[in-house]
């Protein structure tokens, strides 16, 4: 096994949570009525903190207070336990995880319910596949449901899938309080990888599969709701200028 699957893995982590965060900044500065913008983030941020429970209850950590939406967002405060540094690691990245896998379920169900015309499987992380498959894919699923067989119910999907690409990526102190555990685990990949020990680098495989699938479901959508951020990038350039 070579470096270039891991390398790519946490690339394209990190690409996903840039692209996150400065979609919510374009639409924090370009929504002039707060209350709207509330409106978007509202599904987005309770389904990011309860990842966050999802994540404390899987290690038996302690939950001591729950914000599911406020003005500032959401947040959960919890006591740590389990094994140091993976549990912090499990519970703030969760909603990496857990948002794409909401994202799929909701694609199949508009999909397969609501007569939708959406692709069911994710898009190739290759780069071939990112330059044709994902950027057609995207442009085909609104030319059929907006313009070929306009589907009201698309409408409803695209705000569902913008407000979860908003808060996808984990906050500024999610990362701080999983920091020390993220280096230690990709320090943890890099040294099976370069020890070609055979169990655990089938183990880092099957890992980097489940991974890569997650992410690729999270690019996609993001590309989707980047599209349909499009109006407000014009408008943040206009006011900024």
């Amino acid at each position: 096994m070579d470096f270039f699957p891991f390398l790519v893995v946490i690339f394209t982590g990190c690409v996903i949570m840039a692209v996150s965060r400065a979609l919510d900044l374009i639409w924090a500065r370009t929504i002039p009525i707060r209350a709207f913008y509330y409106f978007i983030r509202f599904p987005g941020v309770v389904i990011h903190e309860c990842s966050h429970i999802l994540g404390c209850l899987l290690v038996g950590a302690k939950i001591n207070k729950v914000v599911l939406f406020s003005k500032g967002g959401g947040s959960v405060t919890y006591t740590p336990s389990g094994v140091p540094y993976l549990s912090d690691v499990i519970i703030c990245t969760a909603p990496f995880f857990i948002i794409p896998l909401t994202l799929a379920a909701i694609t199949w169900g508009f999909g397969t319910y609501l007569g939708c015309t959406i692709p069911l499987e994710p898009f190739s992380l290759d780069p071939q596949g990112v330059t044709d498959d994902i950027l057609s894919g995207i442009f085909s699923i609104f030319t059929e449901n907006l313009y070929y067989h306009f589907n009201g119910w698309f409408l409803l999907y695209l705000y569902l899938t913008t407000s979860l690409v908003l808060s996808l990526a984990p906050s500024t102190q999610d990362l701080k309080n999983a920091a020390a555990g993220i280096g230690i685990l990709t320090g943890i990949g890099l040294l099976v990888i370069w020890t070609g020990v055979p169990v655990l680098v089938t183990a880092l495989s099957a890992f980097l599969r489940i991974a890569g699938t997650g992410l690729s479901v999270g690019l996609t959508f993001e590309l989707i709701a980047l599209l349909c951020s499009l109006p407000a990038v014009a408008w943040y350039g206009l006011i900024r200028r």
